[in-house]
């Protein structure tokens, strides 16, 4: 059991990051007991509501908001091919879920308390403290049971998906066939004809001006502009305007004395002789009087218990280091394991100790009382934590009072803004559907750009632009939308249609060079050699080049190809030699099968996936994909 403990911590660390933090699996249980109105999906009628996908999207805005910081446009969100894949994600993960459950597969308690007590984000001082767990949950609006459940299920789901992700095939033949093509060489010399050269013969004239303006009007579409005076307000900026005095302080410590707690840590070493719960009589017999001669051992010679446990311990994980399972709290063993381990008193060896995993021996090694911490440890913590609290009370209080006030005193912001202690500050132009920095987001300049606020002049509604902050807006100028003169934009597009027809020549002359070469002519060119390149390292050529330089001939070099440039103008290669990939050694040929394994693992669980889907019975809001 505690082999599955130690390969999983790193997978439920990542799981933790992706579920606490940013996008991943919602599919839980507590889901699908709310959410109320319509199902936005089903999945084999499992419904997925809006709780669920809100959850989804905003954690998945939390996570890109910390990576991009000023650079994050929340605007994203509101496109429609965004919103129906984190739909899709979820569907996905309900199915996986399902199949998971269908298979049977599920996580014992004592294998979830180990998987958890070793995520390093719960940890204190190098090892699990309860409170810091329980702050980390809240601070996600998580509770424990709603988080292990989660953990449960997405373990359960994970023994799924890795009967096909950790199953790739690869062959060697196969492996020395890639390492062939994706490592050998050729050495080029490269040329370029430039645009450049030919824009002395580039030519137009002002009906081809005039031309480009009227087939391309769009291009120059000035949108509606509007600038605006605008309030903003936040939970966070209440959090400044709200006070936390001791007396509070003292009274939600006494009220919480749970979370300031540090219960008794004990540490304890076992020697584990393995029987399932499944297996026959006669194989627990075994496991027992096996068990029973070394605890025999042990009486007679208590010091030996580490060498013991190495020699003969059945728990991989705990084996090599003498059965040593470090400190452990209440609710992280198995009952049976934890009532007798927190009977021992230091050095003193248990009984046999029977569990679904087998006989046990346990040594308690060390103890560490329970103790409280005090007051003043967590007196900034907990003033912290008053202050949010009554921050978000505050917000949720003047919330609807701010949106009222603006929109029933259309004809200015200042009372809204002195209700909730905010300036009244001004934007820049701001263009309709052009979404940037907050606060104007998709969602803000939609209230920007209505009739009321721009022909009424009266107020805009109050807005979500983040969570826990609002927006109202009042028009200050207002620019119609409008093409700009053909005046205005006409040296752009002469000097447009110059450049054009200056890389059509361009494109032109390196296709005649090009042919020119093949057929042995030498043309004056200048060409930059010494380059060696592989189909991964391609010096900058696009793929489409690179495949035509490792299709040429090699019989006969040199060779020559080329192609049009992202530039515009034209590259050409010339292969002069090619140096073959030396013999792969066990080592590389070993790296290549892993690459080609981890490939193929990938598709197949992709194609499972994609099975499942085809076979499930998927009903989403506007659109059906039932394919049974």
């Amino acid at each position: 059991m505690f082999d599955f403990v130690h390969e999983k911590k790193r997978l439920v660390q990542i799981v933790l990051l992706l579920m606490v933090l940013p996008f991943a699996f919602w599919g839980v249980e507590s889901y699908r007991k709310s959410g109320g109105g319509d199902a936005l999906a089903t999945v084999n009628g499992e419904k997925i509501h809006q709780q669920e996908y809100d959850t989804a999207a905003r954690q998945q805005q939390e996570r890109m908001r910390e990576t991009l910081k000023d650079q994050f446009d929340a605007s994203v969100f509101d496109k429609p091919d965004v919103k129906y894949a984190i739909l899709d994600n979820l569907v996905s993960q309900h199915i996986l879920a399902q199949q998971a459950r269908s298979a049977g597969m599920s996580i014992g308690d004592d294998i979830l308390a180990q998987v958890i007590t070793g995520i390093e984000v719960f940890h204190k001082d190098g090892k699990f403290d309860k409170q810091q767990y329980e702050t980390v949950l809240r601070g996600q609006n998580l509770t424990a049971p709603l988080f292990e459940e989660r953990v449960r299920q997405e373990l359960a789901t994970r023994q799924l998906t890795d009967a096909y992700t950790q199953n790739g095939y690869a062959s060697i033949s196969a492996a020395d066939k890639l390492i062939y093509l994706n490592e050998q060489q050729r050495v080029i010399s490269m040329a370029q004809v430039t645009p450049d050269a030919f824009l002395q013969q580039a030519t137009t004239d002002d009906a081809a001006i005039k031309a480009y303006y009227d087939k391309n009007v769009a291009e120059f579409h000035l949108p509606e502009q509007a600038r605006v005076e605008y309030v903003t307000f936040s939970s966070d900026a209440l959090q400044g305007q709200v006070t936390v005095d001791d007396t509070e302080i003292k009274k939600y410590y006494d009220e919480h004395q749970p979370e300031f707690g540090e219960q008794e840590q004990r540490q304890a070493a076992h020697i584990l002789i393995a029987a399932a719960a499944q297996a026959s009589d006669a194989e627990k017999q075994a496991a027992k009087a096996k068990a029973e001669q070394i605890l025999q051992q042990i009486r007679q010679t208590p010091g030996k218990f580490a060498e013991l446990a190495k020699q003969n311990s059945q728990d991989p994980g705990s084996a090599a280091n003498g059965g040593d399972l470090g400190y452990f709290g209440r609710g992280m063993m198995v009952k049976p394991f934890e009532a007798v381990a927190f009977q021992l008193k230091p050095g003193e060896v248990s009984d046999l100790v029977q569990t679904d995993y087998g006989y046990h021996i346990i040594k308690l090694l060390a103890l560490k009382p329970g103790k409280m911490r005090p007051l003043d440890e967590v007196k900034s913590s907990v003033m912290q934590k008053l202050k949010q609290q009554k921050a978000n009370d505050q917000f949720a209080e003047l919330a609807e009072k701010f949106g009222n006030t603006a929109y029933e005193q259309s004809d200015t912001l200042k009372p809204a803004a002195d209700l909730v202690k905010a300036q009244v500050q001004q934007s820049t132009w701001l263009s309709k559907g052009q979404a940037g920095a907050l606060p104007w987001t998709a969602k803000a300049l939609q209230a920007v750009f209505t009739h009321e606020v721009l022909q009424e002049k009266r107020n805009s509604v109050a807005v979500e632009v983040a969570p826990n902050t609002l927006l109202a807006a009042r028009l200050l100028e207002y620019r119609a939308a409008s093409a700009r003169p053909l005046a205005e934009v006409s040296d752009a597009i002469r000097q447009r249609l110059l450049r054009q027809q200056a890389q059509e020549l361009a494109v032109k002359q390196g296709q005649q060079t090009l042919e020119q070469l093949r057929h042995g002519a030498q043309p004056s060119l200048t060409w930059k050699g010494g380059q060696t390149i592989t189909r991964g390292q391609r010096a900058n050529l696009d793929v489409e080049l690179i495949r035509q330089v490792f299709q040429l001939d090699t019989a006969q070099l040199p060779g020559y190809a080329g192609a049009e440039n992202a530039q515009g103008g034209y590259i050409l290669v010339r292969v002069d030699a090619i140096k073959e990939a030396p013999a792969p050694d066990d080592a590389k040929r070993a790296r290549y099968i892993q690459q080609v394994r981890q490939l193929t693992s990938e598709q197949i669980f992709q194609a499972y996936l994609a099975d499942s889907k085809q076979h499930a019975d998927i009903q989403i809001k506007g659109y059906t994909a039932d394919a049974k």
